[in-house]
């Protein structure tokens, strides 16, 4: 193994590892209580956070993205410091709290945390506008891209 690529695996938690590795909560979530999508101009990444809650909690939570491995790292992070939580406890996880959990997310990256929690709380959001108001869960769909098909234009 050459020496650049040992150090990756030797500069990174295990948590950081595990996160960035792990695909089990990377998927879409069908007819999710919450959905959020938010991007970042400067690369490109784009991420979709999907939330299904019961009774006030966070009872499933999913991401695509075609981000890099920071962003699934931070988002598979999120996912997971979410689940089973109040959403008005969710609604607090912070970008800190998401690279504290990873330990080693390098300092450069840290608009990838920024962009996870953005993610969650635009879901958070949405699902307490689709909470006030469920008529508009049905037009929704059409705002998801991974997974689903695209309206007709």
């Amino acid at each position: 193994m050459e020496q650049s690529n040992l150090s990756f695996w030797q500069n990174h938690s295990v948590n950081f590892l595990e996160m960035a590795l792990q695909s089990d909560r990377r998927e879409v979530l069908n007819n999710p209580d919450g959905f959020g999508r938010v991007g970042r101009e400067e690369c490109g990444d784009m991420l979709e956070v999907y939330l299904m809650i019961r009774d006030g909690v966070i009872h499933t939570a999913g991401f695509e993205t075609n981000g890099c491995l920071y962003v699934v790292a931070c988002a598979n992070t999120v996912t997971c410091l979410v689940q089973g939580k109040a959403v008005a406890e969710a609604m607090n996880i912070s970008s800190e709290d998401v690279m504290a959990f990873l330990e080693t997310l390098p300092e450069k990256e840290k608009h990838c945390a920024d962009l996870a929690v953005a993610g969650l709380r635009a879901a958070i959001a949405e699902a307490r506008e689709m909470e006030r108001s469920p008529w508009k869960k049905a037009y929704r769909e059409s705002k998801m891209s991974y997974g689903r098909p695209r309206p007709r234009t």
